[in-house]
């Protein structure tokens, strides 16, 4: 999930996307310092696409 995730962002959006391991279950997208998305929150994992259309509406310098 998380690697299908961070090449996805590489490839749609250019950007450098690393993994960073968690303990728990935790699966966690940050920008910029904040959280964007958390699987505990939301009860899920992001759906493809999902970040790379939250990311852009952040920042739509990376479109």
């Amino acid at each position: 999930m998380a690697a299908g995730l961070a090449a996805e962002l590489r490839e749609s959006l250019k950007v450098d996307a690393s993994l960073v391991p968690g303990r728990g279950g935790i699966f966690q997208v940050h920008l910029d310092g904040q959280i964007i998305f958390d699987k505990k929150t939301v009860g899920r994992y992001p759906i493809l696409g999902e970040m790379t259309k939250a990311i852009r509406e952040l920042r739509p310098e990376l479109s």
